[in-house]
């Protein structure tokens, strides 16, 4: 189980988690993309999935009832730190993670690797300034999770 990134013998990662944004990321005006959940299916026999969202629209814990993933509410307020605390207690190096808004930069530019992602809702210029990849969706991003030698492509400097 995981997802290893490898760029040379000294920089590897063994990614454990993927965390992503709801509104916005995995879900357009609270709804989910039907496209995403046999994505994120076929991500949870390697990885946990991790959904970490405010809730704008109180729609999540429905919307994702059916869909395998650890769902976590945070309040609203300070949302980049508790997307950071988050992070921080999986452990960095072991997480990729996906959003598209400002309070998803710190997550994006911290984990091991962080895709923003450029949706209907758009994605804010501090998301795209910390991620390392940009993707037109979200689609695009787990199925880069599910290839990650496209990950190391992107990346190999």
């Amino acid at each position: 189980m995981g997802i290893e990134i490898v760029f040379n013998p000294l920089e590897r990662y063994e990614i454990e988690h993927v965390i992503l944004d709801y509104n916005g990321t995995l879900a357009i005006d609270g709804k989910i993309i039907p496209e995403t959940i046999p994505l994120i299916k076929a991500l949870t026999e390697r990885v946990n999935v991790h959904v970490i969202t405010a809730d704008t629209f109180k729609m999540a814990a429905d919307e994702l009832k059916n869909v395998p993933v650890k769902l976590t509410i945070i309040k609203s307020g300070q949302e980049k730190q508790q997307k950071l605390f988050y992070l921080e207690n999986l452990g960095r190096d072991k997480c990729i993670a996906i959003g598209n808004g400002s309070n998803d930069a710190m997550i994006l530019s911290k984990a091991a690797v962080g895709i923003a992602v450029i949706q209907q809702e758009g994605a804010s210029i501090e998301a795209l300034q910390s991620a390392k990849i940009i993707c037109q969706s979200v689609i695009h991003a787990l199925e880069l999770c599910l290839n990650p030698k496209r990950i190391v492509a992107t990346l190999r400097k």
